[in-house]
């Protein structure tokens, strides 16, 4: 039996890169034929939290939590500069923050919110000549061209705690994908004249998939040990064919379990409409061909308001085919199965496929 497609919420802890996360799971999923795997938004080793796993057709998902904002958060530390941005790098620089007050901090964090333009930091994943800035800077070269700056959106941000005897802070942030929260730190310590570095981050939110819902959250080093548990309990079977046996068996079980805990592909979809098509209109969206709109029943429709907040000047975002996303919608069946995502076009009044998730019906 075929593990089914769908996302697996982990909860990434430091020192353990986005990549490690997806190996170890194509590792613990690899006995049911599982080959496509992908991560719902890179995190820093160092930083932990939320990392939502996608596994099979889930993986084309992937593309729409572009998307949605992210939330973390994050602790600081006035007083200091280092080239990394934060506290595991080299300390370039340490400055007196006697002046700065709590409000200082607060108003400075609220200067943020809005669209606001960032240059990476030089030890980011960002390509420059097919090359990451982080390669760079581990080998203490030169970048020959410059960074282009991005321009970001930030939503929400909002202090939580300060201890000013020791300049440490603690504040959520909510902002849009390619947003680098240690250069927010940077960029309030350069406002303020002090100086600051981020010192610890934590994910705990990505569209709607968070650390707080219902379904356990995973940890990479729990699938680790438990992998290694079942190969070493395996080994200890009298002969090979039962060694052999009891690994597959069990790899397989854990699989399963795994599965138990899987949202459906089609859960971080809210903010897109949804439609209900006829059984034989099932047939025709298998094979990718469009459907009159008088065949399609509405069940809810795009969250507009959402969809353009999320693009610059109110112009509403598109999707890597160009179309917009306020004409999307999550395709069902009679039965509540979901089949895929379409788009409506308006001129043609016709609801033609965006990304078909159901076997072709012949």
């Amino acid at each position: 039996m075929a593990v089914k497609d769908g996302i697996l919420i982990l909860n990434k802890p430091q020192e353990w890169t986005s990549s490690d996360c997806v190996a170890i799971c194509r590792r613990a999923l690899k006995c049911k034929g599982i080959k496509k795997v992908g991560h719902g938004g890179t995190l820093d080793p160092m930083a932990t939290g939320v990392l939502p796993i996608f596994v099979g057709q889930a993986t084309r998902i992937m593309e729409y939590l572009d998307l949605d904002d992210k939330t973390y958060r994050c602790t600081a530390q006035l007083g200091k500069v280092t080239d990394t941005l934060d506290i595991w790098g080299e300390v370039l620089e340490t400055r007196d923050f006697s002046d700065v007050s709590e409000l200082d901090v607060a108003e400075g964090l609220k200067s943020f919110v809005g669209w606001i333009e960032q240059t990476p930091p030089k030890y980011s994943a960002v390509r420059i000549n097919g090359k990451r800035l982080y390669e760079y800077a581990h080998k203490g070269q030169e970048i020959s061209v410059d960074i282009t700056k991005r321009i970001v959106n930030v939503s929400d941000i909002e202090l939580i705690s300060i201890d000013m005897t020791k300049g440490e802070f603690v504040f959520d942030v909510t902002c849009s994908k390619g947003t680098y929260i240690r250069s927010i730190c940077s960029d309030l310590g350069d406002k303020l004249g002090c100086g600051c570095v981020m010192t610890g981050l934590e994910r705990t939110r990505v569209g709607n998939i968070g650390l707080d819902m219902d379904l356990p959250v995973c940890s990479p080093l729990e699938i680790k040990e438990r992998l290694e548990q079942i190969k070493t309990e395996a080994a200890e079977k009298e002969s090979h064919a039962a060694e052999t046996e009891a690994y597959a068996a069990e790899t397989e079980a854990y699989a399963m379990e795994l599965e138990g805990q899987f949202l459906e592909a089609d859960h971080p979809l809210v903010h897109f409409g949804k439609v209900e098509i006829a059984d034989d209109r099932v047939v025709y969206f298998s094979r990718g061909n469009a459907i009159r709109w008088s065949q399609v029943k509405v069940l809810s429709e795009p969250d507009v308001a959402y969809m353009k907040s999320r693009g610059r000047d109110g112009q509403m975002p598109l999707n890597a085919r160009g179309r917009e996303y306020d004409c999307i919608y999550r395709v069902y069946d009679r039965s509540g199965a979901f089949l895929g995502t379409g788009f409506y076009d308006r001129k043609e009044r016709l609801l033609k496929a965006d990304k078909v998730f159901i076997e072709q019906i012949r």
